[in-house]
């Protein structure tokens, strides 16, 4: 079975700027420390730093860290670095991600959600020394399983129609 091919319509900047004042919403939800709640900052700046690197790059993702940084009270610049870096590899990849069908670039993302983690881990573990245990790494697979969700729903103010209607101006 084939699928259609899309052709994407440009992306409106307010539309990248919502959606990620949205996952940041969805970050401050009252859900505390709970076990495997995917981190909405880090999947919004993940698929904006493949789809448009030119748009969404590393000044954002410092930005969105440190605002993630304050809400968390956690050390500052604790995610500002890991976000930062999670932008700066998914941009790397960009174009070799993109090559992908949906469900293969959730294996893509995961190892750079699992970077993220590393590297908030071990500025904990300077810091505190105590070490959060192996179930800490469960919010990356759960942010990874919501990949092919998020780029569904991200993507489908871009998508043009399949069978072209001469009654619509796209």
């Amino acid at each position: 079975m084939n699928r259609p091919h899309y052709i994407l319509l440009p992306v409106n900047p307010l539309f990248i700027a919502g959606s990620l004042i949205i996952a940041f919403l969805l970050n401050l939800l009252p859900y505390g420390y709970w076990v495997g709640v995917p981190d909405f900052v880090a999947l919004a700046l993940i698929f904006w730093s493949i789809h448009q690197p030119r748009k969404v790059g590393i000044g954002i993702a410092f930005t969105m860290g440190l605002l993630m940084d304050v809400h968390d009270a956690a050390l500052l610049g604790e995610n500002a670095l890991s976000y930062t870096l999670l932008s700066y590899f998914a941009i790397m990849m960009h174009r070799r991600v993109l090559w992908f069908r949906v469900w293969t670039q959730v294996l893509h993302v995961l190892p750079l959600l699992l970077l993220m983690q590393s590297v908030q881990l071990v500025i904990r573990l300077m810091v505190s020394g105590k070490f959060a245990g192996w179930t800490y790494f469960a919010e990356s697979l759960s942010t990874a399983a919501l990949w092919p969700v998020i780029t569904w729903i991200l993507l489908a103010p871009q998508r043009r129609a399949v069978n072209r209607d001469d009654t619509r101006p796209i």
